[in-house]
Protein backbone atom coordinates (compact mmCIF):
# COMPACT_ATOMS: atom_id res chain seq x y z
CA UNK A 1 0.00 0.00 0.00
CA UNK A 2 2.81 2.40 0.90
CA UNK A 3 4.67 1.59 -2.30
CA UNK A 4 1.47 2.17 -4.26
CA UNK A 5 0.96 5.53 -2.56
CA UNK A 6 4.52 6.57 -3.33
CA UNK A 7 4.12 5.52 -6.96
CA UNK A 8 0.89 7.49 -7.30
CA UNK A 9 2.48 10.59 -5.77
CA UNK A 10 5.53 10.42 -7.98
CA UNK A 11 3.50 9.67 -11.10
CA UNK A 12 1.27 12.64 -10.35
CA UNK A 13 4.32 14.86 -9.99
CA UNK A 14 5.82 13.58 -13.24
CA UNK A 15 2.51 13.84 -15.11
CA UNK A 16 2.51 17.57 -14.47
CA UNK A 17 6.00 17.94 -15.93
CA UNK A 18 7.41 18.01 -19.44
CA UNK A 19 9.76 15.34 -20.73
CA UNK A 20 12.61 17.85 -20.44
CA UNK A 21 11.87 18.57 -16.78
CA UNK A 22 11.54 14.84 -15.99
CA UNK A 23 14.96 14.22 -17.51
CA UNK A 24 16.40 17.15 -15.58
CA UNK A 25 14.86 15.83 -12.35
CA UNK A 26 16.53 12.45 -12.87
CA UNK A 27 19.84 14.18 -13.58
CA UNK A 28 19.46 16.33 -10.46
CA UNK A 29 18.79 13.23 -8.39
CA UNK A 30 21.92 11.58 -9.77
CA UNK A 31 23.94 14.72 -9.09
CA UNK A 32 22.74 14.80 -5.48
CA UNK A 33 23.87 11.22 -4.94
CA UNK A 34 27.22 11.94 -6.60
CA UNK A 35 27.68 14.82 -4.16
CA UNK A 36 27.03 12.37 -1.33
CA UNK A 37 29.38 9.58 -2.49
CA UNK A 38 30.21 9.47 -6.18
CA UNK A 39 32.13 6.21 -5.89
CA UNK A 40 29.11 4.60 -4.24
CA UNK A 41 26.71 5.35 -7.08
CA UNK A 42 28.81 5.78 -10.24
CA UNK A 43 28.94 2.58 -12.31
CA UNK A 44 32.35 0.85 -12.27
CA UNK A 45 33.88 3.59 -10.13
CA UNK A 46 37.02 2.69 -8.22
CA UNK A 47 36.99 3.71 -4.57
CA UNK A 48 39.91 6.07 -3.89
CA UNK A 49 42.56 4.84 -1.48
CA UNK A 50 44.64 7.96 -0.86
CA UNK A 51 43.63 11.13 0.96
CA UNK A 52 42.57 13.89 -1.45
CA UNK A 53 45.43 16.31 -2.01
CA UNK A 54 43.14 19.34 -1.52
CA UNK A 55 41.71 18.16 1.81
CA UNK A 56 42.77 20.60 4.54
CA UNK A 57 41.46 18.93 7.70
CA UNK A 58 43.20 16.65 10.18
CA UNK A 59 40.30 14.39 11.16
CA UNK A 60 39.65 12.41 7.98
CA UNK A 61 41.85 10.18 5.84
CA UNK A 62 41.42 8.06 2.72
CA UNK A 63 38.40 7.79 0.42
CA UNK A 64 36.01 9.79 2.61
CA UNK A 65 38.01 12.93 1.77
CA UNK A 66 36.98 12.48 -1.87
CA UNK A 67 33.30 12.89 -1.05
CA UNK A 68 32.02 16.37 -1.95
CA UNK A 69 30.01 16.53 1.25
CA UNK A 70 33.11 15.97 3.38
CA UNK A 71 34.57 19.32 2.44
CA UNK A 72 31.49 21.34 1.50
CA UNK A 73 29.02 19.94 4.05
CA UNK A 74 25.52 18.51 3.95
CA UNK A 75 24.22 22.08 4.23
CA UNK A 76 26.49 23.10 1.31
CA UNK A 77 27.98 25.94 3.37
CA UNK A 78 31.35 24.37 4.21
CA UNK A 79 33.31 26.27 6.87
CA UNK A 80 30.46 28.78 7.18
CA UNK A 81 27.90 26.14 8.12
CA UNK A 82 27.60 23.04 10.28
CA UNK A 83 31.21 22.11 9.49
CA UNK A 84 32.55 25.35 10.95
CA UNK A 85 33.75 23.21 13.87
CA UNK A 86 33.78 19.63 15.05
CA UNK A 87 35.23 16.43 13.65
CA UNK A 88 34.35 17.32 10.05
CA UNK A 89 35.88 20.79 10.13
CA UNK A 90 38.30 21.28 7.24
CA UNK A 91 38.28 25.04 6.71
CA UNK A 92 37.03 24.65 3.13
CA UNK A 93 34.29 26.93 1.81
CA UNK A 94 30.93 25.65 0.64
CA UNK A 95 29.28 25.36 -2.76
CA UNK A 96 26.35 27.59 -1.83
CA UNK A 97 27.90 30.55 -3.66
CA UNK A 98 27.48 28.59 -6.90
CA UNK A 99 23.76 28.03 -6.48
CA UNK A 100 22.06 29.43 -9.58
CA UNK A 101 25.33 29.88 -11.47
CA UNK A 102 25.80 28.72 -15.04
CA UNK A 103 26.59 25.06 -15.60
CA UNK A 104 29.60 26.02 -17.70
CA UNK A 105 31.18 27.94 -14.82
CA UNK A 106 30.50 25.12 -12.36
CA UNK A 107 31.91 22.47 -14.72
CA UNK A 108 35.13 24.50 -14.91
CA UNK A 109 35.45 24.33 -11.13
CA UNK A 110 34.60 20.63 -10.88
CA UNK A 111 37.19 19.76 -13.52
CA UNK A 112 39.99 22.01 -12.26
CA UNK A 113 43.25 20.68 -10.85
CA UNK A 114 42.17 21.29 -7.26
CA UNK A 115 39.23 18.89 -7.41
CA UNK A 116 41.19 16.35 -9.49
CA UNK A 117 37.98 14.80 -10.86
CA UNK A 118 38.39 15.54 -14.57
CA UNK A 119 39.84 12.13 -15.40
CA UNK A 120 37.75 10.23 -12.84
CA UNK A 121 34.17 11.33 -13.45
CA UNK A 122 32.57 10.86 -16.84
CA UNK A 123 30.89 13.65 -18.77
CA UNK A 124 27.47 12.47 -17.57
CA UNK A 125 28.59 12.61 -13.94
CA UNK A 126 30.26 16.00 -14.28
CA UNK A 127 27.15 17.50 -15.87
CA UNK A 128 24.83 15.95 -13.27
CA UNK A 129 26.99 17.19 -10.40
CA UNK A 130 27.10 20.67 -11.92
CA UNK A 131 23.31 20.66 -12.30
CA UNK A 132 22.90 19.67 -8.65
CA UNK A 133 25.19 22.49 -7.51
CA UNK A 134 23.32 25.02 -9.63
CA UNK A 135 19.72 23.85 -9.22
CA UNK A 136 19.56 21.30 -6.40
CA UNK A 137 20.70 23.16 -3.30
CA UNK A 138 18.35 24.24 -0.55
CA UNK A 139 19.07 26.97 2.00
CA UNK A 140 18.26 25.42 5.37
CA UNK A 141 18.91 28.56 7.42
CA UNK A 142 15.21 29.44 7.66
CA UNK A 143 14.07 26.07 9.06
CA UNK A 144 17.05 24.43 10.81
CA UNK A 145 18.50 26.17 13.86
CA UNK A 146 22.28 26.05 13.52
CA UNK A 147 22.87 25.85 17.29
CA UNK A 148 20.09 23.52 18.45
CA UNK A 149 19.70 21.63 15.11
CA UNK A 150 15.95 21.81 15.67
CA UNK A 151 13.82 21.67 12.54
CA UNK A 152 10.79 23.92 12.08
CA UNK A 153 8.11 22.19 10.04
CA UNK A 154 4.57 20.83 10.10
CA UNK A 155 4.96 17.54 12.00
CA UNK A 156 1.39 16.43 11.34
CA UNK A 157 1.78 16.80 7.59
CA UNK A 158 5.25 15.27 7.81
CA UNK A 159 3.94 12.30 9.76
CA UNK A 160 1.35 11.51 7.11
CA UNK A 161 4.02 11.58 4.41
CA UNK A 162 6.48 9.55 6.46
CA UNK A 163 3.94 6.83 7.25
CA UNK A 164 2.80 6.72 3.65
CA UNK A 165 6.25 6.71 2.03
CA UNK A 166 9.09 6.02 4.46
CA UNK A 167 7.69 3.72 7.16
CA UNK A 168 7.70 0.69 4.87
CA UNK A 169 11.49 0.56 5.23
CA UNK A 170 12.13 2.51 8.43
CA UNK A 171 9.06 1.35 10.40
CA UNK A 172 6.37 3.55 11.91
CA UNK A 173 8.64 4.26 14.89
CA UNK A 174 11.73 4.70 12.70
CA UNK A 175 13.49 1.71 14.26
CA UNK A 176 13.40 -0.84 11.49
CA UNK A 177 16.86 0.09 10.18
CA UNK A 178 19.84 0.41 12.52
CA UNK A 179 22.59 2.45 10.88
CA UNK A 180 25.30 1.19 13.24
CA UNK A 181 26.43 -2.29 14.17
CA UNK A 182 25.36 -3.65 17.57
CA UNK A 183 25.61 -2.78 20.39
CA UNK A 184 25.51 0.80 19.09
CA UNK A 185 22.01 1.65 17.92
CA UNK A 186 21.43 4.64 15.65
CA UNK A 187 18.06 4.94 13.98
CA UNK A 188 16.71 7.56 11.62
CA UNK A 189 15.42 9.75 14.46
CA UNK A 190 18.81 9.67 16.22
CA UNK A 191 20.63 10.47 12.99
CA UNK A 192 18.30 13.39 12.27
CA UNK A 193 18.72 14.92 15.70
CA UNK A 194 22.48 14.68 15.25
CA UNK A 195 22.66 15.84 11.63
CA UNK A 196 19.38 17.09 10.15
CA UNK A 197 21.19 18.42 7.07
CA UNK A 198 22.35 14.94 6.07
CA UNK A 199 18.89 13.47 6.52
CA UNK A 200 17.36 16.25 4.45
CA UNK A 201 19.83 15.65 1.64
CA UNK A 202 18.96 11.95 1.63
CA UNK A 203 15.21 12.67 1.77
CA UNK A 204 15.65 14.79 -1.32
CA UNK A 205 18.05 12.58 -3.30
CA UNK A 206 18.08 9.13 -1.71
CA UNK A 207 21.00 7.13 -0.36
CA UNK A 208 23.70 5.89 -2.77
CA UNK A 209 23.55 2.16 -3.42
CA UNK A 210 20.17 1.67 -1.75
CA UNK A 211 16.54 1.40 -2.83
CA UNK A 212 15.69 4.61 -0.95
CA UNK A 213 13.61 6.80 -3.29
CA UNK A 214 14.33 10.42 -4.03
CA UNK A 215 11.59 12.79 -2.88
CA UNK A 216 13.04 15.77 -4.72
CA UNK A 217 9.86 15.94 -6.83
CA UNK A 218 7.80 16.75 -3.73
CA UNK A 219 7.42 20.41 -2.72
CA UNK A 220 10.29 21.64 -0.55
CA UNK A 221 7.89 22.26 2.33
CA UNK A 222 6.82 18.62 2.27
CA UNK A 223 10.47 17.57 2.46
CA UNK A 224 10.94 19.86 5.45
CA UNK A 225 7.78 18.55 7.13
CA UNK A 226 9.03 14.95 6.81
CA UNK A 227 12.38 15.99 8.30
CA UNK A 228 10.63 17.72 11.20
CA UNK A 229 8.55 14.64 11.96
CA UNK A 230 11.50 12.25 11.77
CA UNK A 231 13.46 14.33 14.28
CA UNK A 232 10.93 13.46 17.01
CA UNK A 233 11.08 9.68 16.44
CA UNK A 234 12.61 8.01 19.49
Amino acid sequence: MRILLLSVMLLFSFSCASNESIEQSAQLNYGGQLYDKWFGVMPNAKKPVSTHSAYQGDNRKGNTTWRCKECHGWDYKGVNGAYSKGSHHSGIKGVDAYSGKSLRDIVKVITNDTHALKNILGKKEINALALFVSKGQINSTAFINMKTKKVTGDKIAGGKLFNGICAGCHGNNGKKINFKEAPKEVYVGDATRSNPWETLHKIRFGHPGSAMPSLFVLPEQSQIDILSYIQDLK
